[in-house]
């Protein structure tokens, strides 16, 4: 009889990417440039998830860090941190500035070409987002939200231009950010444009969702088709859920909310619409449209590989107990806070034992290779004399979630890369804030959009330098 014994991974692999991610509503600025009009983005307002509004004071976007202007000297200051992946997202509406012209702004197209060749020329493999939370204005405005069909076939022009004019430097595309947020309240409107005070909103806010599906699928096809060497993936958000207590009604409703966030990766890799989602629409009244050839496009065109953000876990009860309503925290999104877990200033468990689960549990459900795209620790940052930032919060966050990316790359999880969370600080999406600072690269400018823009390293920065030079040997540890 003979035993096979696998060589079990104890390092990050060969070829591990590591980098930093973006969204370009978030850092380019320049909003009405070059041709460029109004997204769903521009008239975001400061605030908890702010809302959309025409007749704000300052709208963050506007202006951001005006990466569109800086991008050659900040993604240098990215290359020499040892980055070799860099993830950002095109601006629609610098390509097709209402959605409905014909013919591409070329002035958008060459922007992309040449940011992401010069990527490639620092030494970075380049990953885009095709519709990360910004919609042309225009269309919203006369179409409605994703729950109208039309969409699709306006993101599907997007998809062949942009593949057209800029496959030759882009190494990943990904379909859809946050994709399963089209069906989250407050979230909703940035995801599939739709608000979230509209009646009839989980209807709206499902069907929505099959549409990005049914142009996901499209959009997986048309690249496969249309470039040799790109990869097609999906991108989640994933929290992992934690019962409130051991009470069985409590682990029920926990697993039932796994369900929920399962659904958005098991129709992009498993192709289709699982068994147990029928039965939460008969229960919420949802009545899903499907057009002839949804099913089979769905079923034939999954994606090749699953990226997801992690920030932080969550904790679900089966009643509002009076023990759970002490404890609940309604202005974070965060529900019922652990507390187990530390946080964040804005509220945030930091949990990166969750994120070794949440690796365990989408590699053992799909056998697919992941690839974390969003993970970072939102902060005030302070900036002492000689522009020294001493970020060690940052760091001692950054530092156990890579121990907790290599506990499951040694249970056998196919991970092959990870760009954290706005390298460079970045307008916060959840808040309009700049003062909620992600980044090991400090940007001098504050939620008014006042300072002189300059960058500063912060401490963080060389710390990952160090990891990124030793893939994951040297983590800083005396």
């Amino acid at each position: 009889m003979a035993f096979l014994n696998k060589e079990v991974k104890k390092e990050f692999p060969e070829g591990f990417l590591w980098g930093g991610a973006v969204a370009a509503n978030q850092c380019e600025g320049a909003y009405l440039e070059d041709g460029k009009q109004m997204s769903t983005a521009d008239i975001k307002a400061r605030g908890f998830f702010g809302g959309l509004r025409r007749d704000a004071d300052y709208y963050p976007t506007h202006k951001a860090i005006d990466f569109y202007h800086t991008y050659k000297s900040d993604l240098k200051l990215m290359a020499e941190a040892n980055f070799n992946i860099f993830r950002t997202s095109i601006n629609w509406t610098r390509i097709y500035p209402t959605g409905e012209e014909e013919t591409p702004n070329q002035k958008g197209l060459d922007f992309y070409h040449d940011m992401f060749k010069y990527c490639h020329e620092l030494g970075m493999k380049v990953m885009v987002t095709i519709s990360h939370y910004e919609t042309p204005l225009y269309l919203v405005d006369t179409y409605g939200g994703w729950d109208n069909r039309k969409f699709i076939e306006f993101y599907m022009k997007f998809v062949r231009t942009i593949v057209d004019n800029l496959d030759d430097v882009v190494d990943y595309w990904l379909t859809f950010n946050e994709i399963g947020n089209a069906a989250v309240k407050p979230i909703c409107w940035d995801a599939a444009c739709i608000y979230p005070d509209s009646e009839n909103l989980l209807q709206r806010m499902y069907q929505a969702a099959h549409h990005q599906f049914v142009a996901s699928a499209l959009a997986v096809k048309y690249i496969h088709q249309h470039s040799n060497h790109a990869k097609v993936g999906a991108m989640i958000a994933y929290k992992t859920v934690y019962p409130y207590t051991c009470n069985p009604k409590d682990v029920i409703a926990a697993e039932k909310e796994k369900r929920k966030e399962y659904f958005f990766s098991d129709v992009q890799v498993r192709g289709k619409y699982p068994d147990y989602i029928w039965q939460y629409f008969e229960e919420n009244n949802i009545n899903i449209t499907f057009e002839e050839g949804d099913e089979e496009i769905i079923a034939s065109y999954p994606v090749d590989f699953i990226t997801f953000s992690y920030y932080r876990s969550r904790v679900v009860s089966s009643e509002e107990t009076e023990a759970a309503e002490k404890i609940i925290d309604t202005n974070t999104l965060e529900g019922i806070v652990n507390p187990y877990l530390p946080k964040t200033g804005w509220g945030w468990s930091v949990d990166p034992d969750g994120l070794m689960l949440a690796l365990q549990d989408l590699y053992d459900r799909y056998q697919k290779p992941l690839f974390i795209s969003e993970n970072g620790l939102g902060a005030i940052d302070t900036v002492e004399e000689g522009n020294v930032i001493n970020d060690d919060y940052r760091i001692d966050y950054m530092r156990k979630h890579v121990q907790a990316m290599q506990r499951a790359i040694e249970k056998g999880v196919d991970l092959f890369g990870y760009t954290m969370w706005g390298p460079i600080d970045i307008v916060s999406n959840g808040t309009g804030q700049m003062t909620k600072r992600y980044g090991i690269i400090y940007v001098d400018l504050d939620d008014e959009g006042n300072g002189t823009g300059n960058r500063y390293l912060k401490k963080s920065y060389n710390w990952y330098k160090t990891v990124i030079g030793s893939n994951g040997k040297d983590l800083g540890i005396e």
